[in-house]
């Protein structure tokens, strides 16, 4: 008895001791409150832009003025770095600092963000240009890239939000976004104007927050699903479609309405990056946090489901 009473004993703190060694790296961003993430890989760094969610813990609605940047070349440190944009870069622009990303091509970085328009009703989608992935970042334009009044598919003023930009293997960009309708354009060399009309694509229970990326042969167009939000996806074998509906990628993020991804490959393996409210003591769907954990895909192609968790990138 005494001899299986040490044996407990040992058990016992061997299990306390793993516990204890159990790390939670998620949130990941826990300086603000952090939400819309977009990842940029970039040489030998991950580049994470995100909205600031600035909103104090009685006010309901998001308060957002600024962008941010962190970066990482392990996925579960992140060095914080000055501020690289704000709405008020941008003249024409009054309010609101939604959804982003940014993207490089011929050494400069191209940022394209979503913003309340000064004179235009509605959200608008404008460009901002830096030679750093850090910044400082510049209006490139001095105008709007996209307004409200130029698409019709949608009657409400927020339809022109959460831009995603992709280039594809023959260089041509695309820029898709949207919300309850999903829009996308072809974007000309320079980044900053539209090539051609823009198109609509039809997809199940679209909210927002559309991304492309490609794996292998296959592209992929993930979204925010129905709301509260999930993230759903469809595949195609070429950027324009026609998109085939393949599900639920990530359930509905913790103490959030909304739920926006980014998906990166990194160093061999995949990330799925997205935002919840979890954050003590006032995290929520007005003050989110950033989050990461691995995202894996099928043999023939389709992405597992994602599996949010406490401990994120060990």
């Amino acid at each position: 008895m005494k001899k299986l009473f040490i044996n407990i004993s040992v058990l016992f703190l061997s299990i306390a001791g793993t516990a204890q060694s159990v790390k939670f790296n998620n949130p990941i961003i826990t300086d603000k409150y952090t939400g819309d993430p977009a990842a940029l890989v970039y040489k030998d760094k991950v580049y994470l832009y995100a909205g600031h969610d600035e909103a104090p813990n009685d006010f309901n609605f998001y308060k957002m003025n600024e962008w941010l940047v962190y970066s990482s070349s392990d996925m579960k440190k992140w060095e914080s770095h000055p501020v690289p944009l704000k709405v008020t870069d941008f003249k024409w622009a009054k309010s609101d600092a939604w959804a982003s990303q940014v993207i490089e091509r011929n050494g400069k970085f191209y940022w394209y963000v979503t913003v309340e328009h000064g004179t235009v009703p509605g959200k608008s989608i404008g460009v901002a240009v830096a030679d750093n992935p850090l910044g400082p970042f510049k209006d490139a334009l001095g105008k709007a890239l996209i307004t409200n009044d130029m698409t019709k598919f949608s009657d409400i003023s927020w339809d022109d939000i959460d831009p995603t930009v992709f280039i594809d293997t023959d260089g041509q960009a695309y820029l898709f976004w949207g919300n309850t309708a999903c829009h996308y354009a072809k974007l000309k060399e320079n980044m900053t104007e539209i090539e051609g009309e823009i198109h609509h694509i039809k997809l199940p229970n679209f909210t927002e927050a559309p991304w492309i990326h490609k794996h292998k042969d296959w592209y992929y167009l993930s979204y925010a699903y129905e709301f509260p939000e999930k993230i759903a996806y469809a595949m195609s074998k070429s950027i324009t479609g026609p998109w085939e509906f393949k599900g639920i990628l990530n359930e509905l993020a913790g103490n959030s309405n909304t739920n926006h991804q980014s998906i990166i490959d990194f160093k061999g393996q995949s990330y799925f990056i997205y935002h919840n409210g979890a954050s003590k003591p006032n995290g929520g769907s007005f003050r989110r946090s950033v989050c990461v954990d691995k995202l894996f895909y099928n043999k023939d192609g389709t992405m597992k489901r994602v599996v949010m968790t406490s401990e994120g990138i060990q």
